[in-house]
């Protein structure tokens, strides 16, 4: 791992160059995205890559983690409302209405990534899947929270209906992706709305 920052201008450098490097790899792909690239679209010299990243692979690793939090955090206020019915189903809306202004083109960041990196790099791999995990623990603290207010029977197993909506959204996601149409990600978030409303009192 390259070198961490002690300094706030050197903590914004190296945002300056995640943040480049995090542009390029979805304009270009990952594989195709070289030091090169980031360098010019950072403004940052090669020995300044070389100073907080060891190699290309580390500052991928870096856009994975980036891109694991843009993700989560453009979401925070959702997660946040996740504990009602009425906040789950507007986490739902929220996700189909910024997939449709995208005309479907956007897909999932994250899943993006993994589909390019997953096979050549296990440590990127098992970072976005941190990313997934996080994802799944925000619905599922929700859901257990609902059960505990009683919104939803005790019966419900919130674990399985997290992984089992987060499993609908990609799937959405991807579809919506392939087709440029939100329709396929609106269908399987409003299949994984329906099995959780099997179990509202």
């Amino acid at each position: 791992m390259g070198s961490l920052p002690t300094t706030e201008r050197g903590r914004q450098t190296r945002r300056r160059i995640v943040d480049a490097a995090t542009q390029v790899v979805a304009e270009k792909g990952a594989l195709a995205a070289s030091l090169d690239d980031v360098g010019e679209r950072a403004r940052a010299s090669r020995s300044q890559l070389y100073h907080y990243f060891d190699d290309k692979t580390d500052l991928l690793l870096a856009v994975a983690e980036a891109t694991n939090d843009a993700v989560l955090g453009a979401q925070a206020d959702l997660f946040a409302a996740l504990d009602t019915w009425g906040g789950l189903v507007s986490w739902a809306d929220a996700i189909v209405s910024f997939q449709e202004s995208a005309g479907g083109l956007k897909g999932c960041p994250i899943a993006n990534l993994l589909g390019q990196m997953a096979e050549r790099d296990d440590g990127i791999r098992a970072l976005l899947a941190e990313g997934f995990d996080r994802w799944e623990a925000h619905i599922r603290t929700g859901l257990a929270v609902m059960v505990r207010s009683g919104e939803l029977r005790g019966d419900a197993d919130p674990e399985w209906l997290a992984t089992s909506t987060l499993a609908s959204l990609q799937g959405g996601l991807v579809l919506a992706h392939a087709r440029r149409d939100a329709r396929p990600l609106r269908a399987a978030l409003d299949g994984a709305l329906a099995l959780i409303a099997m179990y509202r009192t």
